[in-house]
């Protein structure tokens, strides 16, 4: 709380405190500054203490000495000094602390002159913008509770969207702003060419601000609709800019500023990549748990803008694991409570991808549970998933640094899995694969043999096109089907089963050799449709060859 003891002005040199002279002074200050001030003049009205014990104490006075200096002057120059864009803050907050609205005369009413030189606020140059907002910054919380702030703030921001062609600031500085040198007056003209510097020329010049004045400025630019993209770099190049300036206790306000002020934005207008930054910032920090959950939702809105260097975050203090893979989770979640899997399956495949990269990045991590491997597993649905085969892979890997594992533990790793959309070759490695249960191995031959069989049924449907009057495309189509699925019957062919498992393979090259005969067949049948049509086409070009005979 700022408290202000009623001082001797340095005009009055020559009176001294104690005695009949201290009286007189009081007298005086009756007279000239409680005149044109109501709180003043109550104060001393209302005292019965006598002269010598006489205290004046004023709580929480807006601008200090400084201030109090202003009002002097002006009191002791008979209601007369010079309000400019340098001092007008002061002198406002101070009229309106000190009730000084209503004068002996009548017509020297500080207030009142106060809001009427404020009325010329859209003249002020930008220089002088600034040091009025930085003026208003140091005089808060009195200068919010009069809207002081809020004019200033508005009419800077007017300036915003009008002059993003150069910079507002004039070729000369006025007297008053020559204490204070801002970037703009220095900035040369040839920085504003590019498109970029013509956008933000402002940025660098409002770092004098602090959070509190950040959070509104950030508000009358969305009320004022300016692009977000904008608003947003701004806040980034803000946050980067105090990070190294300011002390590690302030940083925490700083960033929770910055969350709280991207998170009312359009979430497409801020970059990804700078979400992360200030995340790693973030997680050093310790910030509250609101601005922290807001900045992994927005994260886990575009996740699947992400790349896997984004996600490989290291472990907080106290946990063993390498990277943060509760933190992954969490992004995970918040992606996919967006509704993101009905609205985007082409979002929803790529971020599976990365989550298939990332796990294969975490396997190795010998301090991995195997709940949390499993959770990253089965937190995507299936359906984000073409194919299982880099799970798989990544899987291997895990089961292979873990080799404590047991078979139960193995099994809950391996339930992950969808064996029909395994490739053969993965199916394959699976059955060979010592590492992994024997029940694994089992269904991976399974769904192998299940879809032979689906290639079997469609070959069976084949020949029975084949055996009935068809034409060259329908021959032609299923010769394709067969080189499609050519590939399958070559792997069904290389199976290496284990004894136990002869039954099945003996079945399967039973219906390898059908497959290959029906194969055979259709290429006979599309050999001799291909000999038909082509003598159907030699003789029509032979009879329209002929002469036509005369009538």
């Amino acid at each position: 709380m700022r408290s202000f003891f009623w001082w001797v002005p340095p005009l009055h040199s020559g009176i001294c405190w104690g005695g009949s002279v201290f009286t007189k002074f009081l007298q005086y200050l009756q007279k000239i500054i409680a005149s044109y001030s109501g709180k003043l003049s109550n104060l001393l009205g209302k005292s019965k203490a006598t002269s010598r014990n006489l205290k004046v104490v004023l709580h929480d006075f807006p601008g200090g000495a400084e201030s109090f200096e202003l009002i002097s002057r002006f009191c002791y120059n008979h209601g007369s000094t010079d309000i400019t864009p340098s001092n007008i803050s002061l002198l406002y907050c101070a009229a309106q602390f000190m009730e000084m609205n209503n004068s002996v005369t009548g017509t020297h009413n500080l207030l009142e002159k106060s809001e009427k030189s404020f009325e010329e606020i859209r003249y002020w140059t930008w220089s002088e913008l600034l040091m009025a907002l930085k003026q208003c910054q140091d005089l808060l919380p009195a200068a919010n509770s009069l809207s002081l702030l809020e004019k200033c703030l508005d009419t800077l921001v007017a300036r915003l969207p009008l002059t993003s062609e150069a910079s507002p600031c004039p070729s000369t500085s006025s007297p008053d702003s020559s204490g204070i040198r801002f970037s703009c007056d220095t900035r040369s003209t040839e920085s504003l060419k590019t498109s970029s510097s013509r956008a933000t020329w402002w940025f660098e010049d409002l770092l004098v601000l602090g959070p509190n004045l950040v959070e509104m400025l950030v508000k009358s630019m969305i009320s004022r609709k300016l692009d977000h993209v904008i608003i947003s770099r701004f806040l980034f190049y803000y946050q980067k800019s105090k990070f190294y300036t300011v002390k590690s206790d302030a940083k925490r306000t700083f960033v929770e500023t910055v969350i709280d002020m991207l998170y009312i934005l359009d979430q497409s207008c801020v970059s990804c990549k700078s979400l992360f930054g200030i995340l790693r910032v973030a997680l050093n920090l310790n910030i509250n748990k609101s601005s922290r959950n807001k900045l992994e939702s927005m994260i886990g809105s575009q996740l699947d803008q992400a790349i896997l260097d984004n996600l490989l975050v290291p472990s907080p203090r106290g946990i063993n694991y390498l990277y943060d893979v509760n933190l992954v989770l969490r992004l995970l979640k918040s992606f996919l409570s967006g509704g993101i899997c009905q609205a985007s399956p082409t979002r929803l495949r790529r971020v599976a991808a990365l989550v298939d990269l990332y796990m294969a990045e975490v396997a190795p991590d010998p301090c991995l549970k195997p709940s949390k491997f499993v959770a990253l597993a089965m937190v995507m649905p299936d359906s984000a998933r073409d194919s299982y085969d880099e799970l798989y892979h990544a899987m291997d890997m895990y089961i292979e640094v873990h080799a404590g594992l047991s078979e139960e533990e193995k099994m809950k790793i391996c339930c992950v899995l969808n064996y029909e959309k395994l490739s053969a070759q993965t199916c394959i490695h699976i059955s060979q694969n010592k590492k992994f249960p024997s029940k694994a191995a089992v269904q991976a031959l399974v769904s192998q043999q299940l879809k032979l069989k689906s290639l079997l049924h469609a070959t069976n449907n084949s020949k029975s096109y084949a055996d009935s009057p068809c034409s060259a495309a329908e021959v032609g189509n299923a010769g394709r089907k067969f080189d499609a699925n050519e590939q399958l019957v070559l792997y069904a062919r290389k199976l290496d089963l284990a004894a136990d498992n002869v039954k099945l393979r003996a079945h399967l090259q039973g219906m390898q050799c059908r497959v290959m005969e029906l194969e055979k067949l259709c290429k006979k049948l599309q050999t001799q449709m291909a000999t038909f049509t082509k003598s159907r086409v030699s003789s029509h070009s032979h009879a329209r060859s002929v002469p036509k005979l005369c009538s």
